[in-house]
């Protein structure tokens, strides 16, 4: 299998970790292509016509994007239990919920980086999304994340490990100290040490 990737992106990272914690890259290469919303590679377009990564090229079947998909596809592949069943929908709504973390702290990005005239309310609005939501698995989650690993906490530590890079000057941590201890735990995983973006 062939994972179209970035450095720096938390969608991207999310998938590392799981091949990481699977102990299985001898069965992924991993083909780093830089691209942008505005200048998509042509390798990138050609395994997703979105332009996205991270993309999936597999053998057997379509090429597939969307982090939550090649997660899930990974997962059933190798029996991993990060989707387990007896917790399936907290996990996938947190991992919802960690997805639109990325989201909106990935379009703040996008919108200093390739508008002329950043929407300075718009990114505040983007980064009210962020916070509401730290502080709903701050008041709500926390019993979750003490669980066995899943996806879900995965995708939340990929979510703040990129709000660290890109965002840090906001202060996440002001006001959240459960979660910013469990932040600081998770990032000591060998899967997350060995996934730190760059850029």
């Amino acid at each position: 299998m062939i994972l179209m990737s970035s450095k720096a992106s938390p969608f991207v990272r999310k998938v590392r970790v799981l091949i990481q914690e699977a102990d299985r890259w001898a069965e992924v290469e991993e083909n780093v292509t830089p691209t942008t919303p505005l200048d998509s590679a042509p390798a990138v377009l050609a395994a997703n016509p979105l332009g996205k990564i991270p993309a999936l090229i597999r053998e057997e079947g379509p090429t597939l994007h969307d982090s939550r998909v090649i997660t899930r596809y990974l997962d059933d592949r190798w029996s991993l239990g990060l989707y387990p069943a007896s917790r399936l929908w907290e996990v996938l709504t947190l991992e919802s919920m960690s997805d639109a973390i990325m989201e909106a702290a990935l379009g703040m990005v996008y919108a200093a980086k390739f508008h002329a005239a950043p929407d300075a309310a718009w990114a505040d609005a983007q980064w009210t999304k962020v916070a509401r939501t730290l502080d709903a698995v701050e008041d709500r989650w926390i019993s979750h994340l003490s669980g066995p690993l899943d996806m879900g906490q995965v995708a939340l530590g990929c979510a703040l490990g990129y709000l660290d890079l890109r965002h840090g000057n906001r202060g996440w941590r002001e006001g959240r100290p459960v979660l910013t201890e469990w932040s600081a735990r998770f990032a000591e995983r060998p899967s997350m040490a060995a996934t730190v973006p760059a850029g």
